[in-house]
Parts: structure tokens; C-alpha cells; sequence
């Protein structure tokens, strides 16, 4: 068995602009019921856990055709799930997302309030001008 790995900067950077990321925000909660029209209904489940060393493209590119990968997508990065292909994406690239999914969701499915810009403006106040 492998170990997962936590992913590096320059993944989770990569991450967070990732459009497939950007819709699982934006859908997250648009489908309740996305299970019961994803594509991968009629295809059996093993195609979508594939053993460590085999390949994924098969899963990956089914998701590709579905109408619900952004909910799909949503739904396992909310609950943590790093095993298997969901929404169109391996655990690898899931576990960079899923660093860039909790800076803008809470758990409970909620978003973050940006206010990193009020923040930054805060502590500019207090710090003391250098000449």
C-alpha cells in the first residue's frame, strides 16, 4: 500500500485556480441529488478506485462526459474523501484541491468571508512607517 503524500506548494497553488475546483465551489450545493444522475451510475464501481500503480484515464474521462461532476466533486472534498476518482479527479490532484477547498469553505459547507483585503488594510495601520 502507499502512503499519501502532502501536496507540495507549487500543487496547491496550481489548485486553487483549477476551473474543475472553482465549480465544485460554485456547485456545492446547487445538486442535492447528483447521485442519482451522474454517468458513472451504469459503469461498475471498480473503474473509479483503481489499484495504486494502474491507471485512472478510463474513470477520469467518464467524469469527463458527466452533467454532475462539479457537485460530485464537491461532495468529496467536503467529506475528505483522497481515495479514488471523483468529479473528474485523481487523489493527487484532490489533495492539493482539497488544501484550496478548506480556505474557502468551512466545514460545515458554508463559504469563507473574504476579508483578507479589510484584514491586510487593518495591519498596515498598525505597523509604524519606515523612512
Amino acid at each position: 500500500m502507499t502512503r499519501a503524500r502532502m501536496p507540495r506548494p507549487h500543487e496547491v497553488a496550481i489548485a486553487r485556480s483549477d476551473s474543475r475546483l472553482l465549480a465544485a465551489i460554485e456547485e456545492r450545493r446547487s445538486d442535492e441529488a447528483w447521485r442519482t444522475r451522474g454517468a458513472c451510475r451504469s459503469v461498475d464501481p471498480e473503474t473509479f478506485f483503481p489499484a495504486p500503480n494502474e491507471p485512472s484515464e478510463g474513470a477520469v474521462a467518464l467524469c469527463g462526459t458527466c452533467d454532475v461532476k462539479g457537485p460530485c466533486l464537491a461532495w468529496a472534498l467536503q467529506v475528505g474523501d483522497c481515495h479514488g476518482v471523483w468529479g473528474g479527479t485523481t487523489p493527487r490532484e484532490r489533495r492539493a484541491m482539497l488544501v484550496a477547498w478548506r480556505e474557502r469553505v468551512k466545514p460545515n459547507g458554508e463559504a469563507v468571508d473574504d476579508d483578507s483585503d479589510e484584514e491586510e488594510r487593518r495591519l498596515l495601520t498598525l505597523m509604524p512607517l519606515t523612512r
